[in-house]
C-alpha cells in the first residue's frame, strides 16, 4: 500500500512538474457564424496542434462542446446577448439553461467548462442601453444556477465587455475610471464577481483605435517600443494595448478592487476590408501579442499576465459588417484552417494547418 501511494505521488509530481515548465498555453476565440463551417473535431485538432489550451465560445454549440470534451481544452461558454431578458427574469429559466448547457457537457461528455459569459459587449454605446437592465439579473440567476448544480468551484461566471467601459478623463491610464453613465453598475458587476470569487473580462482592440481615428499614432497600435511614449507620471507607454489595460486597472484601483483578476477576452487584428486590416500589420500585431504572451510579460501596472484570448482562430464569413467590412477577417486562419499568414509560437514552433479537410471537387 505505501509503495502504490509512493509511486501516485511521484505520478502526480510529474504531471504538475510537467505543467509548470510546459509551454505557456495559448487561448482562442472560435466563432461560428459561417457558411461553410469545419467539422469541429477538425477545429479541435487545430487548436491542439497549434497550442491553445484554453477557448472561448460565444454560444453554447452542441457540435463544437462535444468534440472539445475530454481534450485537455478549458472552455469558455458564452450566452448570447438576445437570451438575457428571458434569464434575468427567471430563475428557472437559468437553472435549465445551465443544466442543458453546462452540467450535462460535463458529466455526459468530459467538458472542462470553466466559465460562463454572460452576454457580449451588452453596455456597447451603439446598444443605445438596450441591456442595461438585464446583464446584471442574468448574471446573478446563472451564478445561483451554477451553485445549485454543484459546480460552484470549478465554474466561474464572468462577461466580456468592450473597453469602452471605461475611460480617463485626463487622457492618461492613472485616470482610468468606469463610464459615469454605467459606474454604479460596473462597481455592482465587479463587487458581485468578486464576491463569487470570479474573473473581469476586457475586450481590446487596438486596431479599432486606429479604425476609428485617422490621426491615431500608428505605431503606438504595435508592440515594437518606436511610438513617442505617453507618459503617465513614472511610467511611459509606448503601445495603446499597455495603456488600454492599465487604464482598467486604475479604474479598479480607484474603486476598491486592485486585486480583481481580469481576463482579456478578445484581442486580434484582422486582415482585409479596411486599409489598415492586411496581412503585413495583422502578423506584426498578432506576432507582437504570442511574444508577449509566451514571455509572461504584464503591463506597468499589473506584471502578472492575464490569459488573453485571441481573436480570433478561423474566418466568419456570416458575421454582420456593420461594425466594418473587417468584421469577417479576423481569423488567424482562414476559413477552412490553412494558413494565412505566418507565426512563429512558443519553442521557434510555426502555425500547423488543419488536417483532413475535405473540399468539394471543382466543378
Amino acid at each position: 500500500m505505501g509503495n502504490q501511494y509512493l509511486l501516485y505521488f511521484f505520478v502526480l509530481f510529474l504531471l504538475s512538474e510537467g505543467l509548470t515548465k510546459g509551454v505557456v498555453g495559448l487561448a482562442c476565440n472560435w466563432g461560428l457564424q459561417s457558411t461553410h463551417p469545419l467539422p469541429p473535431n477538425i477545429v479541435v485538432k487545430l487548436m491542439k496542434e497549434n497550442g491553445f489550451d484554453k477557448v472561448k465560445l460565444f454560444e453554447a454549440d452542441p457540435g463544437a462542446l462535444k468534440a472539445l470534451g475530454k481534450s485537455g481544452i478549458q472552455v469558455m461558454v458564452g450566452i448570447p446577448n438576445d437570451l438575457l431578458a428571458p434569464l434575468a427574469s427567471s430563475v428557472r429559466a437559468a437553472e435549465d439553461w445551465v443544466q442543458q448547457n453546462v452540467s450535462k457537457f460535463i458529466s455526459l461528455n468530459g467538458v472542462n467548462i470553466r466559465y460562463v459569459a454572460v452576454g457580449n459587449e451588452p453596455f456597447l454605446k451603439t446598444y443605445k442601453d438596450m441591456f442595461l437592465h438585464t446583464t446584471f439579473p442574468a448574471l446573478q440567476n446563472i451564478q445561483a444556477a451554477i451553485i445549485k448544480a454543484g459546480l460552484g468551484r470549478q465554474v466561474k461566471v464572468t462577461i466580456p465587455l468592450n473597453a469602452d467601459v471605461y475611460q480617463s478623463d485626463s487622457g492618461v491610464p492613472s485616470g482610468g475610471d468606469f463610464r459615469p453613465d454605467i459606474h454604479d453598475l460596473m462597481i455592482s458587476i465587479v463587487k458581485f464577481l468578486s464576491d463569487n470569487g470570479a474573473p473581469l473580462t476586457i475586450n481590446i482592440y487596438p486596431f479599432l483605435s486606429l479604425y476609428a481615428d485617422p490621426n491615431f499614432p500608428v505605431d503606438f497600435a504595435f508592440f515594437n517600443g518606436t511610438a513617442a511614449p505617453v507618459v503617465d507620471g513614472s511610467i511611459s507607454y509606448t503601445n495603446v494595448f499597455e495603456a488600454n489595460f492599465d487604464t482598467l486597472i486604475s479604474a479598479l484601483e480607484k474603486n476598491g478592487f486592485s486585486s480583481m483578476p481580469v481576463i482579456i477576452g478578445e484581442v486580434g487584428w484582422p486582415t482585409d476590408g479596411d486599409p489598415n486590416a492586411n496581412m503585413e500589420y495583422a502578423r506584426k500585431f498578432n506576432q507582437g501579442l504570442l511574444d508577449r504572451i509566451s514571455s509572461g510579460q504584464g503591463t506597468p501596472k499589473r506584471r502578472t499576465p492575464p490569459d488573453v484570448y485571441i481573436f480570433s482562430l478561423i474566418d466568419e464569413d456570416k458575421k454582420s459588417i456593420q461594425p466594418g467590412n473587417f468584421e469577417r477577417h479576423w481569423g488567424v486562419f482562414n476559413y477552412d484552417g490553412s494558413i494565412k499568414y505566418n507565426l512563429n509560437l512558443a519553442n521557434g514552433k510555426g502555425l500547423v494547418a488543419a488536417k483532413g479537410v475535405k473540399y468539394l471537387a471543382r466543378q
